[in-house]
């Protein structure tokens, strides 16, 4: 491997086509929640119409998001996404205070989160104790961690086969529910009978927009993205979409094969609607607990892929420890990263449960979405010049409306559960003081925003 950047300033090489960005943005975002959310919205909503309408609401927002984001990342096209964008729009201590909250909430949380649920769903085919179902959560994401250490291309393999299987999976879900399914049209008689209450609708979007989550990941790999000026924004574009298609199309199937009391009452909601498909029958616990597993499993491979470029991009600009920009010279991988990440996320299987890891996951991400789609405002203002091979369509609207449903999403958490959404504000807080500790004089100011003005990490 050579240590020359390329005219962005990467010095990671690009391997990711169109289509297995697309695969990784989706591998990212379809995890758990789908098998599992469906039911809380449905014992909240109670109604055909209001569920459906929610779910539609959360894949506008979560598209708005995306569309907003792949200006930025295309127009920024390096490692680190998020972070890169931060630091552009904001300078040094916002960008500083996301590697931070991803190094020591956010990453190990989520692929914890993941990893646990991976694990409790192997215990539909092998008897695991508590304790047990922990430690294969680890194991799972050393071995996740080890295949992404041994080459993107080797993770994107894992990532495209999940993808593939949960996806495909869904469609013939459905298809076989709408056609050999012992279902009811009837399930949606009426689907407006309870009104249409907005309170409840925002109180639902809640755990609809954890099952969202991913949507804006593409954009920590976008330093190994081929054509990032193209591919980047079609691949979040295309990917957001197909996630909520599926989504709200299995929302239908769930409904038409349950009733909602059964479907609320059923927290293996797509076990139980796989239940009412004949030729499936009996196997369909087994069928779906594959299937969450497969799902599971290339989310976490997807997680590791993504998370690590952040630690990556900051060691580079002198906002982290040296070693963290360490790129492997046989893998060409941020090898130390990756496995920093890996060892955080499995001793947080050790140490915490479901509720605590997806908690701090879904609060500590949002208030850095919130950022980086005002930086869509903040760099059409400031810097103009910037570059900008996609421009967000509906502008300013897009960016508005996603801005509204994250300040709504940190609003109702801090309103219904201000104790823990208090400790995990002060959590990311943390950054700030230890960006002093570290001495300010060590950052790099330079932003890498265009490609004549990038400035590398250090060599490896």
């Amino acid at each position: 491997m050579t240590d020359a950047p390329d005219p962005w300033g990467e010095r990671l090489p690009r391997r990711l086509g169109l289509g297995s960005a697309i695969g990784l943005l989706i591998a990212n975002t379809i995890g758990s929640g789908i098998f599992r959310v469906p039911a809380t919205v449905a014992d909240q909503l109670e109604h055909p119409g209001p569920i459906l309408l929610a779910w539609i609401i959360g894949g506008v927002f979560a598209l708005c998001g995306a569309l907003s984001v792949a200006e930025l990342a295309a127009a920024v096209p390096r490692s680190g996404g998020l972070f890169r964008i931060l630091l552009a729009a904001y300078g040094p201590l916002p960008a500083f205070m996301l590697g931070v909250a991803e190094v020591l909430v956010i990453a190990p949380a989520g692929l914890a989160a993941v990893a646990s649920i991976f694990a409790a769903y192997l215990g539909h085919f092998v008897e695991l104790g508590e304790n047990e179902v922990r430690y294969v959560a680890c194991a799972g994401l050393l071995s996740v961690g080890l295949i992404n250490y041994l080459g993107i291309r080797r993770a994107s393999v894992v990532t495209n086969l999940s993808t593939l299987t949960k996806y495909g999976g869904l469609l013939l879900l459905g298809a076989l529910a709408f056609t050999v399914g012992d279902g009811s049209a009837a399930h949606f008689s009426d689907p407006w009978a309870g009104g249409v209450q907005l309170s409840l609708i925002a109180t639902a979007l809640v755990p609809i927009m954890f099952s969202y989550e991913g949507w804006a990941d593409l954009s920590r790999v976008a330093g190994e993205i081929r054509d990032p000026a193209r591919n980047l924004p079609r691949a979040m574009i295309l990917g957001v979409a197909l996630v909520v298609v599926i989504y709200v199309g299995i929302n239908a199937v769930y409904l038409y094969l349950l009733p909602i009391d059964r479907m609320a009452a059923s927290p293996l909601v797509a076990a139980s609607a796989a239940e009412r498909i004949p030729v499936i029958g009996a196997s369909a616990a087994s069928a779906i607990a594959a299937m969450v597993m497969i799902s599971c499993y290339g989310n976490m491979a997807g997680g590791m892929m993504s998370f690590p470029r952040t630690q990556f991009a900051m060691a580079e600009h002198g906002l982290s420890l040296g070693p963290l920009a360490r790129v492997s010279p046989r893998f060409q991988t941020p090898s130390v990263a990756i496995w920093t990440i890996t060892l955080l996320s499995a001793a947080s299987t050790l140490s915490s449960t479901f509720q605590q890891l997806a908690g701090r996951f879904v609060l500590g991400l949002w208030p850095f979405y919130s950022l980086a789609v005002a930086a869509v405002f903040v760099l059409r203002r400031t810097r103009p010049d910037l570059p900008r091979p996609y421009r967000v369509w509906g502008y300013p609207v897009v960016p508005a409306l996603c801005l509204l449903a994250a300040l709504g999403m940190l609003g109702n958490a801090a309103w219904t559960d201000p104790v823990n959404t208090g400790i995990t504000f002060a959590m990311l807080a943390a950054g700030v003081p230890i960006y002093f500790l570290w001495g300010r004089k060590r950052v790099r100011r330079e932003v890498a925003v265009a490609p004549q003005q990038q400035r590398v990490g250090p060599s490896e």
